[in-house]
């Protein structure tokens, strides 16, 4: 690359790596006030949270890519029209094709990246967090054992714990049971422990009384008891085998037997084509982003009031190619045969660069047809 290129090139990818950390830590902080509250109030440690957190950030950093390559392009477009850097250039013979090298180039860079991270990142890191999540849910040590604080390990039933010993023995132990809609059992203890027996746990309170309201005929039954086993082992999922999701596998996994794919994920055809070729697009996406940004700003010219007009349409043609992405999702989804869809939206968006680039490369071709029309009459 010449050296012209190769400063455009780095100017690009600093601002990216700018705009993209900023974007990024955006993003988390607003997952990771949602996480945080989830899982810290269930009982699970920082380090439960710092894990959790990491699995998400390669489908975070997907979301941001085409966001921060926009703004990238845009930016320094933008500050190197305002520097009339690109009207020197011009001037020195540089057309619109000639400058839009390195942007392409710096398209392609980013593409590579998202194709690393849809591929195989972003699934890898799905599937072990699908994993994660489903041990989380039968920890029930970890969903138990927290002290002073009312616990819902389900939507029916809440717990409530004094104080832990170091031995583990809890200490004035309340249980609400209202999983039967004709029937609420209160469970009030001065002493519980948990037991471990193979796959279930039990909790064994000492010393208590149980309250049995029966709705329907409005009775209320009490009973004292010296000790009482109680099977919480139903309140959460306790099975061990994990359902195969389609974000979960890699692409090499998805490219034959669709039909096979999903019937083990219990899921339709289309929405495996919709997953694949997805994959595939979002690079592509990612490179048209970057171009849209400068050729919409170059074709404005130079101006001392600058190009925030040009950046507005530039950030307009992009919302809709977007959006076009996602209509084109549901239609995929619905058949898988309307997988070529897919790469629409990317399609749109590179015909329209190659025309704003064209246009801005014969910015007087209206003019001067119009004029060869008339000497001909």
């Amino acid at each position: 690359m010449a050296r012209i290129d190769r400063y455009m090139l780095s100017q690009l990818l600093v601002m990216f790596g700018f705009f993209a950390l900023v974007l990024v830590a955006l993003f988390w902080i607003n997952r990771a006030v949602v996480l945080f509250d989830r899982l810290i109030g269930d009982g699970q440690s920082a380090l439960v949270f710092l894990e959790f957190t990491a699995l998400g950030l390669p489908k975070l950093i997907v979301t941001v890519l085409p966001i921060a390559t926009f703004a990238a392009s845009v930016y320094v477009t933008n500050r190197m029209s305002g520097e009339s850097e690109l009207t020197v250039l011009q001037a020195a013979g540089s057309g619109p094709w000639r400058l839009a090298w390195p942007v392409f180039v710096f398209g392609l860079c980013v593409a590579v990246m998202m194709t690393v991270l849809s591929h195989f990142l972003v699934p890898m890191a799905q599937g072990q967090l699908k994993q994660r999540e489903a041990e989380i849910s039968r920890n029930l040590t970890a969903r138990l054992l927290t002290e002073g604080t009312f616990l819902h390990p389900s939507d029916d039933v809440t717990f409530y714990t004094r104080a832990i010993d170091n031995d583990g023995v809890l200490r004035d132990v309340f249980l609400s049971d209202r999983r039967k809609a004709d029937e609420g059992v209160i469970y009030t203890a001065a002493e519980a422990y948990l037991a471990r027996n193979g796959d279930s746990t039990t909790l064994i309170m000492l010393s208590g009384m149980a309250q049995r309201l029966d709705t329907e005929r409005n009775r209320l039954a009490t009973a004292k008891f010296r000790d009482f086993s109680f099977d919480i082992s139903p309140l959460v999922s306790s099975g061990d085998a994990i359902d195969p999701s389609v974000s979960a596998m890699v692409t090499p996994d998805l490219l034959w037997d669709w039909d096979g794919v999903a019937a083990a994920t219990d899921t339709s055809p289309g929405v495996v084509a919709e997953e694949l070729h997805g994959r595939f697009a979002q690079p592509l996406f990612c490179l048209v982003a970057a171009m849209i940004g400068f050729a919409t700003l170059i074709l404005g010219g130079f101006s001392r009031f600058g190009v925030w007009r040009e950046a507005v349409i530039a950030f307009g043609l992009l919302i809709a190619i977007d959006g076009l992405r996602g209509t084109m999702v549901v239609q995929i989804r619905e058949a898988a045969a309307l997988w070529p869809l897919a790469y629409l939206p990317s399609l749109i968006g590179a015909v329209l660069t190659l025309a704003m680039l064209w246009q801005a490369a014969h910015p007087r071709w209206i003019r001067r047809r119009l004029r060869g029309k008339r000497a001909a009459t």
